[in-house]
């Protein structure tokens, strides 16, 4: 298996990961309740967590019903995700820029990954993956860093070009330097659409209104300008 980009950044911040996800307000009260809104009902259904991290996805799949296959591309993480759900979820090791032969064509009901595809340079082979894998009609739902934020936070030269970001993070307590990809919002969506997938909606949510408590500040900052873009997409 081919190291993913952000290999060793996450292997560094795995355990502060851990220990912050349940309540980081990006992620507890930005990133899951707009990922959650787009999911729909999941009782029984056979879903695959791409990029499960340590799990918080993957338990809230179990809660909710699902038979889970959660797989990431960082040992690290995965050991802290196999710590917190135990055997209640297959797990796997697998970066998503790889094909993925362990999985059986159109063996899923559903495919959630959650700030992921950042970490991968050229989406289309990624999403022909995800399609391949997926029963007709099955539901993609995904985020990622909004591409206009990135454009305008980054200070790029270029809006079209997908390009490498090299971003320090001090927001776990332990700071690395993240790598990923910045992807225009037309490289998302036609890689999408010549996948074979159907675009069902985009969202741009509002925070929900326990990030004011928790941070002031970027609560004021997402109310007028979004980080991240939500996707909901169906298998044609």
């Amino acid at each position: 298996m081919k190291e993913s980009f952000p290999h060793q950044a996450y292997t560094k911040l795995s355990a502060a990961y851990a220990a912050a996800i349940d309540t980081k307000p990006h992620n507890a009260f930005y990133d899951r309740p707009a990922v959650k809104s787009l999911v729909g009902s999941l009782g029984g259904r056979h879903i695959l967590d791409a990029g499960c991290g340590t799990g918080a996805y993957t338990q809230w799949l179990l809660q909710e019903g699902a038979r889970v296959v959660a797989l990431d591309a960082n040992e690290a993480m995965l050991a802290h995700a196999r710590d917190r759900i135990g055997d209640k979820a297959e797990f796997v090791q697998a970066n998503l820029e790889e094909p993925m032969p362990f999985l059986q064509s159109s063996s899923f009901d559903g495919i959630l990954s959650a700030l992921t595809i950042t970490y991968c340079k050229d989406l289309l082979p990624v999403f022909t993956e995800f399609s391949r894998v997926l029963k007709p009609q099955g539901w993609l739902v995904f985020s990622t860093e909004h591409p206009f934020f990135a454009y305008r936070n980054n200070n790029l030269q270029s809006y079209y070009e997908t390009q490498e970001l090299h971003i320090p993070w001090k927001g776990f307590s332990v700071e690395v330097v993240m790598d990923s990809y910045y992807h225009s919002l037309s490289a998302i969506t036609e890689a999408l659409s010549s996948s074979g997938f159907l675009i069902e909606r985009i969202i741009e949510p509002y925070p929900a209104k326990e990030f004011e408590a928790a941070d002031p500040k970027g609560y004021e900052k997402l109310m007028k300008f979004p980080l991240f873009l939500f996707v909901r997409a169906i298998r044609r």
